[in-house]
Parts: C-alpha cells; structure tokens; sequence
C-alpha cells in the first residue's frame, strides 16, 4: 500500500499537470483533457458510491473505517459521500486541539457552519480570548486541525469579545487549489 507521502505527492503532481496545462495547452486540449479528468473522477466515483452503499447495507461499521481512513476519508469527500457532515468533522477537529489550547488557559467554541459557503465561525475563551496571539494560536493548531478534517472549509471567521462592539476578525486561509479563500460575502450568524 502506498504511503501517505506518496499519495500526497501524487496529488500535488495532478495539480500540477493541471496548471502546467492550462499554461501551455491550446483551448481545445485542455477542454479534452479537463473532461477526460472529468470523465475519470465521475467513473471512479460512481464506483465509491457503489462500493460506500454495498458497505452501509452488508457491514456499516465499515463505513466508520472508511472515514477514519486519511485517504478513502479525502476521496469521500472529493465525491460528497462522507459520511459525517461538515459541522460534525469541525467539532470533531476542535476535540483534537482542544488540550492543546488548554495547556495555554484556553478554549475555542464552534459558534455556526456555513455549508454553502465553507464558512466556520468561531469563538476563543479564556486566556486565548482577546490576547495578542489568539491570532497565531488559530492560524497554527486550530486551523490545521479543521483543514485536515473539512479541506472544504474555504474561511474561518473568530469572534472577538463584544467589549467595544468590534466586528468579528476573518482570518484567511493559506492558497487552496479550487477553492476561493476569501468568498465575498459570508452570512453565518
């Protein structure tokens, strides 16, 4: 079975391929070789959805393995077949730093989901509430946390202290192939 790495390092090397072939490609090849890829993504995932249904119906607990499995969990997804929806996989991304801003005095609360847009908004408690590197801490373990659980997260927004009626602080994600990092308007409330 490949490792991790690899499969990485293929993922990346499509991408790419990609823009390497939108640089360079005359219209008509690219338009062939974007429906080809295309062609091949719906194929393949017609049969994970075969494969997911065939597991629910014989032995759902496997279907539990497949999303804790990192790769077949980022294919779920590619194909909107995870099982787990979004807010759930946030929270469940926020479990996992949460010792970690504990050992710091602090806390996060999943405050809204937008599905449509990608949107989290969140709120820092107790010493990460308001402190200088509230900023850091987000932009390190929490946003880390939440990218590897939901890569479909496209913007977090932290709430700050309603002390002086300060507007909640966007905090932009790194560059993010195929998705918008700053959608124009985000209506979570």
């Amino acid at each position: 079975m490949p490792e991790p790495q690899n499969l990485r390092a293929s993922g990346e090397r499509i991408e790419q391929a990609l823009n390497e072939l939108q640089a360079t490609a005359d219209p008509r090849s690219l338009n062939l070789a974007e429906e080809l890829l295309r062609l091949v993504a719906d194929l393949y995932g017609a049969g994970l959805a075969r494969m997911a249904e065939i597991a629910r119906v014989r032995s759902p607990e496997l279907i539990t393995d497949f999303a804790a499995d990192e790769l077949v969990a980022s294919l779920l997804l590619v194909q909107g077949l995870h099982p787990d929806p979004l807010d759930v996989r946030v929270e469940g991304a926020l479990e996992s730093v949460r010792p970690f801003l504990g050992r710091h005095g602090g806390d996060v609360r999943l405050l809204a989901v937008d599905d449509d847009s990608g949107a989290v908004k969140l709120r820092l408690l107790g010493n990460c509430d308001g402190c200088p590197s509230s900023a850091a801490t987000l932009q390190g373990a929490v946003e880390a946390a939440i990218l590897e659980a939901a890569p479909e997260v496209t913007r977090i927004v932290v709430e700050e202290p309603n002390l002086d009626a300060t507007p909640a602080v966007p905090i932009a994600l790194g560059v993010k192939p195929l998705y918008d990092a700053c959608p124009t308007e985000v209506a979570i409330q």
